[in-house]
């Protein structure tokens, strides 16, 4: 494999070397850019891959500085044609491989300390050997790279801007959500890290203890590592240090799920924004990457200038939040308390939902077995939906009731948009001391065709079997359009094939609304 990697890595130098080469000539009449295959010192002493792109036809700077670490498992050709645009704009570009992956050394070490470091490292080789301004720093990236730009961020102070596409701020929630592993997302993750790089002692560790299926071990081990290495963390620097954060990414994202990021954003006190849009990891940002038309980045170019060129480009006026329905109509909101506002159904023992409380009522379902109702497959059903509008589709009808609990609500009588965060409050007896719960959101037609508008994994680790247990449970956000004579419908079910479920074949669930803490939906109605 290393060898393989290695392989890998002298392709890349050449292809880079190729696009040096056949890159834009300097002609100091127009403005346009030069670019250069470099190799910068990082931190420890390893090598850093990156394609630096200088402008040219603009004067001889100094040049606000971005810098853009690679995605997991992509190389620093992911951001050329972005940054051959940011270059020919007025700024200093570099995009490099991120540590362990590609033609950069060192191991993966999961956005830790000498990952982040090398962000600064990036910073002082520009300041020395090109026309950047280090006191007008971004920090820029997609995925692995948004969570390394946000990180670098709070580490050193000359970041003035990050923008962070389809990343995380909580490591663990995103791959552990309510201690359920995101399986076919981790599985990935290892695959596509093996195949590019070279796993540093961290991940080669955790690797060991998922592909044994020693998953509790694998699972401390991660609780361990993550919060040093998610940016939530380290909010309070980030505030401190006043930087403008632009955060991005999916709704249906299936390796850092967009909730983490809302709860983040919150929490942050300088100039900020969040664009959510439908689709899979990354779909919303990728083509920007290479350069294609994108509204992601058209918004973060604007918030780039703004924030390091001083253009009088409105971008801090613009709405706070900007979220983008299903329909592909954007709706604009100052902070996330203000994107719904809420209307609660209780749950009922046949399977309704109603204004009113109904409590005094329980309902038993087996555990263990699958229904046809489930979260589609990770990075290609969110993506189905981004691009295509092929929503994760279910025959509520079909769905067994001996395995699921289905509560069906009254018909929209206008069209509705459901804005932001559902959340299901209920009460749950297993039978078993682990269980997973899976709920799902379904936008419902005349016919009981299902689309998929939210879901949410829950798993009880070490309950006491036969005592009851309140659940608050948090689905994903959202922003999705109702037409009229439609219905929400809720399921809750105890397999999907994209998690690592901890039910037990033979076990039962009931589910009880008592007087105490009747069950119920809230979904928040823009």
């Amino acid at each position: 494999m290393r060898r393989l990697a290695a392989a890998f890595a002298a392709a890349l130098t050449l292809i880079a070397a190729t696009l040096v080469a056949v890159g834009p000539r300097a002609d100091a009449s127009q403005p346009g850019f030069s670019a250069a295959y470099q190799r910068i010192p990082g931190a420890g002493g390893i090598e850093i891959g990156a394609v630096v792109l200088t402008p040219t036809g603009q004067g001889s700077g100094p040049f606000p500085l971005v810098v853009m670490p690679s995605s997991w498992g992509m190389p620093n050709v992911e951001y050329v044609g972005q940054g051959a645009k940011l270059a020919t704009a007025g700024f200093q570009v570099i995009s490099y491989s991120s540590r362990g992956f590609w033609d950069t050394g060192g191991g993966i070490d999961i956005a830790g300390p000498p990952t982040v470091a090398d962000v600064s490292k990036v910073i002082d080789w520009a300041d020395a050997h090109t026309p950047a301004d280090t006191r007008r720093v971004a920090a820029v990236g997609i995925s692995y790279g948004a969570g390394t730009s946000l990180l670098a961020a709070a580490k050193d102070p000359r970041i003035k801007v990050a923008g962070a596409l389809s990343g995380w701020a909580d490591l663990i929630r995103s791959l552990n959500p309510n201690e359920t592993v995101a399986l076919q997302s981790v599985a990935g993750l290892l695959a596509l890290g093996n195949i590019t790089g070279r796993p540093g002692p961290e991940l080669a560790s955790l690797q060991t203890k998922f592909v044994t299926g020693d998953f509790d071990k694998a699972i401390a081990q991660a609780k361990q590592l993550a919060p040093p290495r998610s940016a939530q963390t380290v909010v309070g620097r980030l505030n401190a240090h006043g930087t403008a954060i632009f955060l991005a990414n999916a709704f249906e994202d299936s390796i850092f799920p967009p909730s983490q990021y809302t709860d983040f954003f919150t929490a942050l006190t300088g100039p900020k924004r969040l664009l959510l849009a439908h689709g899979d990891h990354a779909t919303p940002d990728a083509s920007g990457a290479i350069g294609l038309p994108n509204e992601t980045w058209d918004e973060l170019v604007g918030w780039l200038k703004h924030y390091l060129q001083d253009a009088d480009n409105g971008a801090d006026k613009e709405p706070a939040v900007q979220l983008k329905s299903q329909r592909g109509v954007w709706r604009g909101y100052p902070n996330w308390a203000a994107v719904g506002g809420e209307r609660t159904s209780y749950l009922t023992k046949a399977g309704a939902m109603q204004a009113t409380a109904s409590t005094g009522w329980s309902r038993t379902i087996g555990a263990g077995v699958p229904t046809i109702a489930d979260s589609g497959v990770a990075l290609v059903s969110g993506a189905l939906q981004g691009l295509l509008s092929i929503p994760t589709g279910v025959a509520t009808p079909l769905v067994s009731r001996t395995f699921a609990g289905v509560w069906t609500g009254p018909k929209f009588d206008r069209p509705t948009v459901v804005n932001g965060i559902p959340t299901a409050q209920l009460t749950v007896t297993p039978s078993a001391a682990d269980t997973s719960l899976f709920a799902y959101l379904y936008d419902v037609d005349a016919l009981g065709v299902g689309s998929l508008i939210s879901h949410k994994p829950y798993t009880l680790r070490g309950a006491t079997p036969g005592q009851p247990v309140p659940l608050d449970l948090r689905l994903e956000a959202t922003s999705w359009e109702v037409p009229a004579g439609h219905r929400l419908v809720l399921v809750v079910d105890t397999v999907d094939p994209r998690y690592l479920g901890r039910s037990v074949l033979g076990s039962t669930v009931t589910f009880s609304s008592p007087a105490s803490n009747p069950s119920r939906l809230t979904v928040p109605l823009g």
